[in-house]
């Protein structure tokens, strides 16, 4: 029979789910490896075939390792609680639980139709109550932790209390927000309530005032990301920064650990600098500069202390509390002005914004502990609260930003540091500071002429003995904020007594989102779930408004995925230690610093309290480039509804207008689709070449709005799932992005034709015979073998394809049809091209699924090259070539070429004079 790619296709998906032949459980006698996809968010315009691109990838993996004895878990599941649903639901008045599960459904038969070896008895749904009763437990028991920074790691909150009791909080180091020294009598005194307060200050997830980015057309919190230039990403609605009570947890704690255990992942090195600098480690020391006529303090980080003596203003965060204190009537106006456009920029924005200077003088003054000077006090966007203190003192001498920040406002600039082997000149003539950490100290009182980390050390040693600071390791990495003021999220398992927090009982979990009349805040600007109709306890305590954020529940899913239906645990320990981590986890770089961040934070805290036995969740991760659109453009003569071809657009003053993709084929334009494609062309004319409309076309985002979407569906339809697949593999290195082309999926299509072919006769019957391969069949079976196994370890899926191609080619032209070759063909292109290999597997008698067979292993002596293809010359043209044995001797190898029909030709009946013979390269007659 012919290739019927969509009757395979069909057979072995129903094939596959019926007989459950990718469920994956605990066995002991095989080895496990976890594979791993970052699990999607399911949008309402499903797959376009860009989303596949590291699902294929991670699928080829998995068959590979499972070929080769692994006992492989490949799950997938669903990020299902989010914005785009619950904006949905305002807009349409249809609960967000609907369009979800419609989602769901789309995108689960869109990942069937490619053949994926996902386990789906393990499928889960964030949004699914079964699923966040686990989100909501590990919240309780991050509420009941804190971290000990004595043993590095979380130990339990009524352990603390113990210590308290006995001997109060004087030698307890805890991660924890500042708090008053107290003694066990003094505890016992307090109130329950304040007892409550303080233990806020310690636990891991705790209620605390907060800057947040906060959009009040959404009623919601959002996080950095979604913010750009003061508009949220969803909708471009105004956000401002705002002091707001907001859950969070104490990930900062962590920052070491976070840092440190980075070193022993099997990740690229650039995925690594991008953690470390949002983690962003630093030494230094932590200063305090008296304000001028106040009792008062500015507590300052900085990472050279030794340039104390170059200070010429200091800068506080615009959100800092000192900032009113500081602020003198005369300048009052002003600084609320500048304060009010600082609220416009989200603090990612600020840092990352390097070129805008601008700021604000308070009309305060501090005084520098080091030389007594007065130091005025600016206000500026530049310095973050999130980072150290929320103020900095400012070297414009040695800091590039303090020096655009001092010549823009014509502040003095000193001198403090001069480079080895140069003389101080006037930083007045300088283009920009000197921030090197080399040098020799000048002006700097008793660390003149000291080597910069001399400077540094001796500094910090008088700083600590006068009192006035101390030695400090400082991070970037900020707590984060776990509020969101939504409906469509995870509620929070707290409740409220006097205004303090409790935990609901565990045994009481899931705590399950309430209905609602509403998807909106209320009209007191409650979040939505003040909407919820006995939204309380049975004694009447409330609970609390709003949800956990996205990343709630895409923290620990790769954990549930191990355990999936345990009904009294996260995961059971049974099945953690067989699972133990992902292997390999495939994703895309812009969970670089969100989900990888808090993911490992949430698996280093359940490691500490003994619910999971690896620290780390993702050994090896890849991140997959991006699949770009291949967009098409028309060209509209301008005034008329006329289009002019593509290379006759420069007769013509025209205007480019994107053409859906879906109605061009290899850049000809279907002239009649596009006047169907939209009311406004019903009537267009158009000018054409050699009969023909040609498109112009561009590299751009895939995007709806762009017209240049490609859906997965179409593709299956007309060229099968293993053409969709190979030819995904096929566009170019994994890592790398690149633009979707269909002018080249034509030529893998032929490819599984012609691979099928060599199991069929010309009639299409299948015939393989029993024969035995010949030398050659053997060696190309086990040179591409060899190639294949290889670039799949190299995860070069891309050059695998080439090298299934090449094969084909090469057996096709011995016309081998040799079971013994063929059929380990068919095993190790089967990850990449499941269906039809499976269809192979049986026909060729096979009981059972190719997925159990062993991937075949190449044998090097089939990869010695036996004999040499030598270029015969005469009086040195190449005339033609001849194969001869490897290990032929000179007087021979002139034996058969003289002896050869086509040297004949060439000699012309003459008296050779010499032939020259090179080994294993050229013969040459000379005549």
């Amino acid at each position: 029979m012919e290739y019927n790619f969509r009757n395979i296709e069909q057979k072995w998906q129903k094939t596959w789910d019926e007989k459950d032949t990718y469920k994956a459980e605990i066995d002991k006698d095989k080895p496990k490896y976890y594979v791993l996809d970052m699990f999607p968010y399911p949008s309402g315009a499903g797959l376009h075939v860009g989303h596949p691109l590291g699902y294929i990838a991670s699928d080829i993996y998995s068959r590979y390792k499972r070929l080769n004895g692994y006992n492989v878990l490949h799950p997938m599941g669903y990020d299902a609680f989010g914005l785009p649903a619950e904006q949905y639901a305002i807009q349409t008045g249809q609960h967000p639980a609907i369009t979800t599960d419609k989602n769901i459904k789309r995108y689960k038969e869109q990942l069937v139709k490619i053949g994926f070896s996902y386990d789906w008895d393990r499928e889960i749904r964030t949004c699914d109550p079964d699923y966040y009763k686990w989100t909501q437990w590990v919240f309780i028991e991050l509420f009941e932790h804190w971290f000990n920074k004595k043993t590095q790691k979380a130990e339990p909150i009524a352990e603390l209390i113990k210590t308290f009791e006995s001997e109060g909080n004087k030698d307890v180091d805890a991660a924890c927000d500042e708090t008053s020294l107290f003694t066990a009598d003094e505890w016992k005194k307090k109130s329950e309530k304040q007892q409550q307060e303080i233990l806020l200050n310690y636990r891991l997830a705790y209620l605390a005032d907060t800057m947040v980015n906060w959009c009040a057309e959404l009623g919601t919190v959002l996080a950095n990301d979604e913010v750009k230039e003061g508009f949220s990403v969803r909708g471009g609605y105004p956000v401002v920064q705002k002091k707001m009570k907001q859950w969070s947890l104490r990930i900062s704690a962590y920052a070491e650990r976070l840092l440190n255990n980075l070193e022993k992942l099997e990740w690229t090195d650039s995925l690594k600098e991008i953690q470390r600098n949002w983690i962003g480690r630093s030494e230094g020391a932590e200063m305090k500069f008296k304000l001028k006529d106040s009792d008062l303090e500015m507590e300052i980080f900085t990472t050279r202390p030794d340039t104390s003596w170059g200070v010429t203003f200091m800068v506080l965060a615009p959100e800092s509390e000192l900032v009113p204190q500081v602020t003198t009537d005369e300048y009052k106006d002003k600084v609320d002005e500048y304060i009010k456009e600082t609220k416009k920029r989200s603090e990612r924005e600020r840092l990352a914004d390097a070129k805008t200077v601008s700021g604000q003088f308070t009309g305060g003054y501090a005084i520098n502990p080091l030389t007594n000077q007065e130091i005025p006090i600016y206000i500026s966007d530049y310095v973050l609260m999130g980072y150290g203190t929320g103020a900095i003192m400012a070297v414009p001498g040695h800091d590039s930003r303090d020096f655009k920040f001092a010549r823009h406002f014509n502040l003095p600039i000193i001198q403090v540091v001069v480079k080895d082997g140069e003389e101080p000149t006037d930083p007045q003539t300088w283009d920009d500071s000197y921030d090197g950490k080399e040098g020799k100290m000048i002006h700097s009182g008793f660390i003149n002429g000291l080597d910069v980390n001399e400077a540094i050390e001796k500094t910090i040693q008088h700083i600590e003995k006068e009192g006035i600071g101390n030695r400090k390791v400082n991070f970037r990495l900020r707590d984060a904020i776990f509020s969101r003021q939504r409906y469509w999220g995870e509620p929070f398992p707290v409740y409220f007594k006097d205004g303090i927090p409790y935990p609901v009982k565990k045994e009481n979990l899931p705590l399950e989102l309430p209905e609602v009349d509403a998807y909106l805040p209320t009209d007191k600007g409650e979040p939505p779930l003040g909407r919820a109709k006995d939204w309380h306890t049975e004694e009447g305590y409330p609970y609390e408004l709003s949800t956990m954020p996205g990343f709630a529940g895409s923290s620990a899913y790769y954990l549930r995925y191990m355990d999936p239906h345990n009904n009294n645990a996260l995961v059971s320990k049974e099945a953690n230690e067989y699972w133990q981590d992902v292997d390999l986890y495939i994703g895309g770089t812009e969970h670089a610093t969100g989900h990888l961040i808090y993911s490992r934070f949430w698996n280093k805290f359940l490691f500490d309290i003994g619910w999971v036995c690896k620290d780390e969740p993702f050994k090896k991760l890849i991140n997959q480039g991006m699949i770009q659109g291949r967009s098409n453009f028309v060209y509209r003569v301008k005034g008329t509804n006329k289009f002019v071809s593509y290379n006759l657009r420069n007769e013509y003053e025209v205007t480019p207008i994107h053409a859906d993709v879906n109605i061009v084929n290899n850049d000809i334009l279907d002239t009649e689709a596009f006047k169907n494609w939209n009311p406004e062309y019903k009537d267009a004319e158009f000018i054409l070449e050699d009969n023909k409309y040609v498109c112009g076309y561009a590299v751009e985002k895939m995007s709806k709005s762009l017209y240049n979407v490609v859906n997965p569906d179409d593709i299956i339809e007309q060229y099968g799932a293993d053409t969709l697949r190979m030819y995904e593999m096929f566009l170019g290195p994994l890592e790398m992005s690149k633009p979707w082309d269909t002018n080249g999926i034509d030529g893998v299509h032929k490819f599984l034709r012609k691979f099928w072919r060599l199991f069929h006769d010309n009639d299409f019957n299948f015939s393989v015979s029993e024969d035995e391969p010949t030398e050659d069949e053997l060696k190309i079976l086990h040179k591409t073998i060899k190639k294949v196994t290889e670039d799949i370890e190299r995860f070069s899926f891309n050059t695998s394809v080439s090298a299934f191609m090449i094969c084909v080619n090469e057996l096709t032209d011995l016309k081998c049809n040799k079971k013994a070759v063929l059929e380990p063909l068919a095993i190790i292109l089967s990850p990449f091209a499941p269906h039809i290999t499976e269809e192979i597997w049986s026909l060729c008698g096979n009981i059972g699924s190719i997925t159990v067979a062993d991937f075949p292993t190449y044998e090097e002596k089939y990869l010695v090259e036996s004999s040499f293809e030598y270029p015969v010359s005469f009086n040195g043209k190449m005339r033609f070539k001849i194969k001869l044995p490897m290990d032929i001797s000179a007087k021979d190898a002139e034996k058969q070429v003289l002896g050869h029909e086509l040297a004949q030709k060439w000699i012309e009946g003459k008296t050779p004079r010499k032939v020259i013979f090179v080994p294993k390269k050229i013969i040459n007659i000379v005549i």
